[in-house]
C-alpha cells in the first residue's frame, strides 16, 4: 500500500474515517469504487476524517481510498462566465450531458473546456529576459463580448520570463509563458491555474471603500447604502421577496462581475433563478446579462457538505476576478443554509453544539467569510473591488436566531425584509425600522459630490418622518385617528408620501425596475417639498382634509412610474402643478 493510499475505517452519513498515512489536513481524497469526491477535516494519527461532497451509500469499511496531494480548489481562467457550476465547480450542463437529470456519483469533469481555443494576444511590452511578478500582464482573451479577460502572471509564480507565446488561438491547458525562479527551475504558465478556495487570494493592500454600489432601488441606495468592496445582509422569512431583490442587485448594481451562489435553497426557487437569468438583459450593455454572470448551484436535496463547500468556491471565483481588475459583487443565498451545513456536519463529529445546536465556531466562519469582501490594490497595482451580499433565512422571520444575529455584528449594511410589508404587497419589503448601514458618511461624500448636497439632510429627513408616523399610526390604532391633530395627520400624509412615491418600487414596470441616483433625490426631495407645503397651509388655517384630498398627491405617487429616469426633465413641469394646486388653496384662504 502506498504512503498516498488507505482504506476505509468508519462511515457516518458523509462524515468517513479513513486510515490514510501522511495525508494532510484539508486534502481532497477520492474514496471508493465510486471515486467519491471529500476533503479531509481531522487527524488523528494514520486515521483520517473525511468530509464527503456525495452520498456515501454503498460505501462499506475496507473501500480504497486515496489522497489527491492538494486541497479542494477550483480552476480560474476564461470560460468561467456565463456557466453554471454545482456546490464543487463542476458544470451542471457537462453533468446533464453525462448523466442525465440525476448527478451520478463520482463524476469528475473539469470545470473549464479544455478544446476550447482562445483568442490569445500577447503582451508586446513585455520583453523576454524581464524579471516578472505575479499580476504582471502576460496577454489577454475576449472572454465574452462584455468582458475582455487579461492573462496574469499567477500568484506564486515570479522569476525570469523566458518564453512568451505569439498571438494565436490556444486552449487552457497550452503552455503561454514560461517563467525561470530563482534555484532554476521552470515554470510553466497556462491560461488558468488551481487555487485552495479556503485560502484568501493575495493581494498588495486593502483601502477603504469610497464608491457606492448603486443598484437602482432607491431604498438601498438613498437610505441604506452599501459601498463597492463593502458587506451587506438580506435577511428574511419566506416569501418576504429576497429573491427578486437579489435578482434586482444582480441585474442593475454598478458591478462588472456577478456572482450568485444558491447556496442550499429549495430546487424551484434556484430552477427559477436559473431559467431567469439566462433570459435577462445587461442593461449596461444590451447584451445577455450572462455574459458577465456566473451561477453556483446546490439546492437544499444536494449533498449538505457541498453546500458548505458552495460558498467558498463562489467566493474564490469572485477575488480572482477582483485580481484582473474588475469590481465584482457575489449574492450568496443563503447563508442560513450554509450554517445548517456546518451543524449537521459537527454533529457528526461530536462537536459541542452551542446556540441552536451550531457549533461553537459560527460567528468566527460567517466573519471569515465576510472578510474576504473588500476594496484592494491588487497584485497588478489596479482598484478592485469584492462585495459581498448575503441573504440569511431566519426561521420563523426571528432575527435573533444566532445566524442573523451574528451577522448584523459582521456586516455593515442590514437590509431587514419584512413579512408584514410584503403582506401589504410594499415591494421591495426592506422594513426603514430594521435596517442600517454604517456606510452613510462615506457615501455622502460621493452624493453631495455628484448629485445633491443635500442627500443625507433629505435621507435623515424621511427617515424622521417615517419613524414619527409609526408613532402615530400606534395611536391611531390604540384611540382611533380623533386623538391627532392636524400637523399630526400631515405627518401620516407625508410619510404615506415617502413611503408609497419614494421606498415602494416596482421591479417589473419598465419604467420604475431602476431608478437613477438623480430621479431618486428628485423623487425625495418633491415629496419632501409637498409636505413642507402643505405645512405653510396648516398654519394658514387650511383644513387638513383639504390637503388631504387633494388628487395632486395621488399623482405624486404615481409619478415614479410615468417618467423614466431618461425624463427627468419632466419632473419640473410636476413640481409646477404642485405650486399651482397649493397656490390655488392659498387664494381661497387669503381671500
Amino acid at each position: 500500500m502506498s504512503k498516498n493510499t488507505g482504506e476505509i475505517i468508519a462511515i457516518n452519513g458523509p462524515i468517513v474515517t479513513v486510515q490514510l498515512p501522511e495525508v494532510r489536513n484539508g486534502e481532497q481524497v477520492r474514496i471508493g469504487k465510486l471515486n467519491l469526491m471529500g476533503e479531509v477535516i481531522r487527524l488523528d494519527g494514520e486515521l483520517a476524517t473525511v468530509q464527503v461532497y456525495e452520498s456515501t451509500e454503498s460505501l462499506c469499511p475496507g473501500d480504497t481510498a486515496y489522497a489527491l496531494g492538494h486541497p479542494l480548489s477550483v480552476e480560474l481562467g476564461p470560460g468561467l462566465l456565463g456557466k453554471i457550476f454545482d456546490g464543487v465547480q463542476r458544470p451542471l450542463d457537462k453533468i446533464f450531458n453525462a448523466s442525465g437529470d440525476y448527478i451520478s456519483r463520482g463524476l469528475d469533469i473539469a470545470p473549464l473546456e479544455r478544446e476550447h481555443l482562445w483568442d490569445f494576444t500577447s503582451n508586446s511590452r513585455l520583453p523576454l529576459g524581464t524579471q516578472v511578478t505575479p499580476g504582471i500582464l502576460l496577454g489577454k482573451v475576449q472572454e465574452t463580448q462584455t468582458i475582455n479577460h487579461p492573462i496574469l502572471v499567477p500568484p506564486n509564480y515570479q522569476g525570469e520570463l523566458i518564453e512568451l507565446a505569439h498571438a494565436g488561438k490556444y486552449n487552457v491547458e497550452q503552455t503561454i509563458a514560461k517563467i525561470k525562479a530563482d534555484d532554476g527551475t521552470i515554470q510553466a504558465v497556462q491560461m488558468f491555474h488551481r487555487w485552495p478556495v479556503r485560502t484568501p487570494r493575495p493581494y498588495k493592500n486593502r483601502d477603504h471603500a469610497v464608491l457606492p454600489l448603486l443598484t437602482g432601488q432607491r431604498i438601498l441606495d438613498t437610505f441604506f447604502p452599501l459601498l463597492k468592496g463593502g458587506k451587506g445582509a438580506v435577511p428574511g422569512p419566506f416569501g418576504a421577496g429576497k429573491t427578486m431583490l437579489q435578482q434586482q442587485i444582480a441585474r442593475w448594481a454598478n458591478a462588472e462581475i456577478v456572482i450568485y451562489v444558491g447556496c442550499g435553497e429549495r430546487g424551484n426557487e434556484l430552477v427559477d433563478i436559473l431559467e431567469t437569468f439566462p433570459e435577462l438583459t445587461d442593461p449596461h450593455t444590451g447584451r445577455s446579462l450572462m455574459e458577465r454572470t456566473l451561477l453556483i448551484a446546490n439546492t437544499s436535496n444536494m449533498p449538505v457538505v457541498a453546500r458548505e463547500a458552495s460558498i467558498y468556491v463562489g467566493v474564490t471565483i469572485a477575488e480572482y476576478y477582483r485580481d484582473l481588475g474588475f469590481d465584482v459583487v457575489m449574492v450568496a443565498d443563503s447563508t442560513s443554509r450554509w450554517a445548517e451545513a456546518l451543524r449537521e456536519v459537527g454533529g457528526r463529529l461530536g462537536q459541542m453544539p452551542v446556540e441552536e445546536g451550531y457549533p461553537a465556531y459560527l460567528a468566527s466562519r460567517l466573519a471569515a467569510f465576510y472578510e474576504r469582501a473588500g476594496r484592494v490594490t491588487t497584485l497588478s497595482d489596479k482598484q478592485a473591488s469584492v462585495t459581498l451580499i448575503g441573504a440569511v433565512s431566519p426561521p420563523g422571520g426571528d432575527f435573533s436566531e444566532p445566524v442573523t444575529s451574528h451577522t448584523k455584528e459582521i456586516v455593515q449594511t442590514f437590509w431587514a425584509l419584512s413579512k408584514e410589508l410584503a403582506d401589504a404587497r410594499h415591494y421591495p419589503s426592506i422594513d426603514w425600522n430594521d435596517s442600517f448601514s454604517d456606510y452613510v458618511s462615506t457615501a455622502q461624500q460621493w452624493w453631495a459630490e455628484n448629485i445633491d448636497i443635500h442627500w443625507q439632510e433629505y435621507r435623515n429627513e424621511a427617515l424622521k418622518l417615517l419613524a414619527n408616523a409609526d408613532e402615530l399610526s400606534r395611536i391611531v390604532n390604540l384611540v382611533g385617528p380623533e386623538a391627532l391633530s392636524s400637523a399630526q395627520r400631515w405627518v401620516l400624509e407625508g410619510a404615506a408620501l415617502i413611503r408609497e412615491g419614494v421606498l415602494q418600487q416596482n421591479a417589473t414596470d419598465d419604467k420604475d425596475s431602476f431608478c437613477s441616483p438623480e430621479k431618486q433625490m428628485l423623487l425625495l426631495s418633491l415629496m419632501l417639498n409637498i409636505y413642507h407645503k402643505g405645512i405653510t397651509l396648516l398654519e394658514a388655517g387650511v383644513p387638513v382634509q383639504q390637503l388631504s384630498n387633494l388628487t395632486i398627491l395621488a399623482k405624486a405617487r404615481r409619478i415614479k412610474s410615468q417618467f423614466s429616469s431618461e425624463e427627468i426633465d419632466k419632473f419640473d413641469e410636476f413640481e409646477q402643478e404642485v405650486r399651482a394646486a397649493y397656490d390655488k388653496i392659498r387664494m381661497e384662504y387669503s381671500g
